[in-house]
C-alpha cells in the first residue's frame, strides 16, 4: 500500500463531507456573516454613538460619516462576491488554448483553471472555495472578495481605535458611578423630590421665589453621570461591549491574516491553488530557476487584479463600489516573456 492511497482513504470521509455538505453550509455561512454585520453595526450605533456625541459631537459626525463609507464597501463588495459567478469555460465550446482536459468534467481546461469539487465545475483563474461567501472564488469575483476582506478588516480596525476608550472604561475601570439596573434612567443626573405618593420625581423646574416673593436660596447639585458609567451599570450594553471586542478581535486576526497571504499571491501574480503549485515547482526545479508565467512585476499585477486598466482610477473604482469587470475573457492569459509589455 502507498502511501499516496493511504492518504487518500483516510481524507476520504472529509471529501465526502464536503462535496454533500458544503453547498448547505455555505448558506448557512452567509447567514451567520450577515447578522453577525448587522449585530455589530447596530451596537455601534446603540452603544458607541451616544458615547462619543457626549465626547465631542464633530467628532462623531466625522467617525459616522467615514464609518458608513467603510459599511457601503463591506455590503457592496460582499454581496457582489456572493452573486458574482467566478466564471466557467464554456459547455461544449472548442478552446484551442486548452491546457488540458479535466477529468471530472471531461471538456477542454483552459490555462489557470481547476476544478471546484464543491460546485462540481471548473473555475476559472480559480482561487479557492469560499464558504462565507458559498461561491467559488475565480476570475470575475476575485477583486469583490480581497476588497471585502481589505475593507472589512479596516472596518473592524476602525471600531477598534473608535471603541478603545470606551471598553476601557467599562471593563477595566468598571465604574458605575453607583448606578444599579434598576435605576430610573430619567431620574438620573436630576434634583429629585417626592410627590404626595411618596415617590420620587425629577425636579424640572426649580422655583426662584419662595411664598413671601424672596428670592430663593436653593443647592440642588446635580451628580454628573457620564455614558461610560450608564453603559457600565446598564447589564446588556455591558455585554454588548463584551461581545463587540470578541467579534472584531477575532476577526482582525483572523482575516487580517487571510488578507495578508492574498495580498502576498496578488503580488507575486499567483493563485492560492498556484502558490502551492508554484512551491513545489520551484523546490523541484533545475537550480530552482523556476519563474512564474504570470508573474508580470509587482506594480502590473496589482493593476491587473484591481482592473486598474482603460483609464480606471483607485479614487473612483477602489475607494468607491464599482461593478467593472476584469481585462479579458479569463480563458487565454498572457504571460511574462511574450515580449507584450503595454498590454492592456
Amino acid at each position: 500500500m502507498s502511501q499516496g492511497y493511504l492518504v487518500d482513504c483516510l481524507f476520504e470521509p472529509i471529501f465526502w463531507f464536503v462535496d454533500n455538505f458544503a453547498g448547505c453550509l455555505g448558506k448557512v455561512f452567509v447567514f451567520c456573516v450577515t447578522v453577525l454585520t448587522a449585530a455589530v453595526v447596530a451596537i455601534a450605533y446603540w452603544v458607541g454613538l451616544p458615547y462619543w456625541w457626549e465626547r465631542n459631537p464633530y467628532i462623531t459626525v466625522f467617525l459616522v460619516i467615514f464609518g458608513n463609507w467603510l459599511l457601503i464597501n463591506i455590503i457592496f463588495h460582499y454581496y457582489m462576491g456572493v452573486t458574482t459567478s467566478p466564471g466557467h469555460p464554456p459547455d461544449g465550446a472548442m478552446i484551442s488554448e486548452a491546457a488540458s482536459i479535466c477529468k471530472k468534467c471531461l471538456s477542454p481546461k483552459p490555462p489557470r483553471t481547476h476544478h471546484c469539487s464543491v460546485c462540481d465545475k471548473c473555475v476559472l483563474c480559480m482561487d479557492h472555495h469560499c464558504p462565507w461567501l458559498n461561491n467559488c472564488i475565480g476570475y470575475f469575483n476575485a477583486r469583490y472578495f480581497f476588497l471585502y476582506m481589505v475593507y472589512m478588516v479596516t472596518g473592524v480596525s476602525f471600531l477598534i481605535i473608535a471603541g478603545f476608550d470606551l471598553g476601557y472604561q467599562v471593563l477595566w475601570v468598571n465604574d458605575n458611578g453607583g448606578l444599579t439596573q434598576e435605576d430610573d434612567p430619567e431620574l438620573i443626573g436630576h434634583p429629585v423630590r417626592m410627590n404626595q405618593s411618596g415617590v420620587l420625581v425629577p425636579v424640572q423646574v426649580i422655583a426662584e421665589y419662595d411664598s413671601e416673593n424672596l428670592p430663593r436660596a436653593h443647592n440642588l447639585p446635580a451628580v454628573i453621570i457620564t455614558e461610560a458609567q450608564r453603559i457600565t451599570a446598564h447589564a446588556l450594553k455591558r455585554k454588548a461591549v463584551v461581545f463587540m471586542v470578541i467579534m472584531c478581535l477575532s476577526v482582525f486576526f483572523a482575516l487580517g491574516s487571510l488578507t495578508i497571504v492574498h495580498a502576498k499571491n496578488i503580488t507575486r501574480g499567483e493563485t492560492s491553488i498556484e502558490s502551492h503549485l508554484n512551491a513545489t515547482l520551484r523546490k523541484t526545479h533545475t537550480n530552482h530557476q523556476f519563474r512564474n508565467p504570470y508573474n508580470f512585476g509587482r506594480q502590473k499585477n496589482w493593476k491587473l487584479f484591481l482592473g486598474l486598466t482603460q483609464g480606471r482610477t483607485f479614487l473612483r473604482h477602489i475607494l468607491l463600489p464599482s461593478p467593472h469587470p476584469p481585462t479579458g475573457t479569463g480563458l487565454t492569459w498572457h504571460i511574462a516573456n511574450n515580449g507584450i509589455e503595454d498590454w492592456p
